[in-house]
């Protein structure tokens, strides 16, 4: 297995494979991360590994969206994370590698990432202006029946989308196209799907991508049935355009 150290991004989120990561970058720690993936030279990728934060944990401030004013500042690279911040994070991430690092006047930065390769966490070392973690590159295999699994995943992922619309009183899209590699379905139906943090991250780190459909199949079919009884949902935002696998 190929190992490497990246800078660490924990976020109380999910970062999947192929699919897009819009941050807004403002806490010190953070910003002195991006100042490093500048520096780097141009003809090399500009990666970091993103992790979700544990349930019960401080959750760090900057993530997807706009920043928090109110939000005070962080001392440190580790604060909020507990003496072993290891042991704040799951232990599966995603690597994301950005495709646009811009510093606005004021020092923050707006950055756009690609999830690329799921990988492991070894190791977080917090003795640097940012986390660093020595992460190792998981292989994603396909597993038992997974081209069949992607094609039920996808009728009821297209059912479940429908259900959604109907209980916000929305139309989908017409002609919207899916795709038809599976672990690539395996990956957009686990960001698109409104589901909460452990239960993407128990989808992140599948062992396989068949068992990742088959445990989408699961989940879909049981959130559809149960939107199927509701005659409408809270003014909460639910229903989500699909995230380009780009």
């Amino acid at each position: 297995m190929t190992t490497a150290r990246l800078p660490l991004f924990p976020l109380n989120a999910v970062l999947f494979p192929g699919l897009v990561l819009p941050l807004n970058v403002f806490e010190e720690r953070y910003r002195a991360m991006m100042r490093a993936l500048l520096a780097t030279d141009e003809s090399q990728p500009r990666r970091f590994a993103v992790v979700a934060i544990r349930d019960g944990h401080e959750v760090a401030p900057t993530a997807p969206g706009l920043p928090d004013p109110t939000a005070l500042p962080e001392r440190g690279p580790a604060a909020g994370f507990g003496p072993d911040p290891a042991q704040a994070f799951h232990r599966v991430g995603c690597v994301a590698d950005a495709a646009t690092i811009r510093e606005r006047p004021d020092g923050t930065f707006e950055v756009l990432a690609t999830g690329t390769t799921r990988v492991r966490i070894l190791s977080v070392d917090a003795s640097g202006p940012f986390l660093t973690a020595e992460v190792q590159e998981l292989d994603e295999s396909p597993g038992e029946g997974a081209g069949a699994l992607a094609e039920g995943v996808l009728r009821a992922f297209r059912a479940y989308q429908k259900r959604l619309a109907g209980a916000r009183e929305r139309t989908l899209a017409a002609g919207t196209e899916l795709p038809d590699e599976p672990s690539v379905v395996s990956y957009l139906v686990a960001a698109a799907a409104v589901l909460d943090t452990p239960a993407k991250q128990r989808l992140l780190q599948a062992p396989d991508t068949a068992t990742r459909l088959r445990e989408e199949l699961r989940l879909l079919r049981s959130e559809t049935a149960v939107l199927r009884h509701l005659p409408s949902l809270p003014a909460a935002e639910l229903t989500r355009t699909p995230t380009s696998p780009n």
